[in-house]
């Protein structure tokens, strides 16, 4: 079982890699940048990036610790 202190440990890595948070529904959440993720002690909030500013979430997904499934490693996106 995952734990909140697994995604602040990915979260923290320098440098930094990618990763999907994959929940037990089946529906996952990439996370290209440390920024877009609070992390709780039983929850996360895990922003998606505005198109326009990539840097700025465009909404936010409240996600339970216990329906987290698996931490994907995923290649970074490249700056143009």
């Amino acid at each position: 079982m995952l734990t909140s202190s697994d995604v602040q440990t990915r979260l923290r890595e320098v440098p930094f890699t990618p990763f999907r948070i994959v929940i037990s529904a089946g529906t996952s959440h990439d996370v290209y940048h440390p920024d877009m993720v609070i992390v709780g002690r039983r929850f996360l909030i895990v922003g998606t990036p505005s198109t326009e500013e990539p840097s700025q979430a465009e909404l936010v997904t409240r996600v339970s610790v216990l329906h987290i499934a698996e931490l994907q490693d995923i290649p970074p996106v490249l700056s143009r």
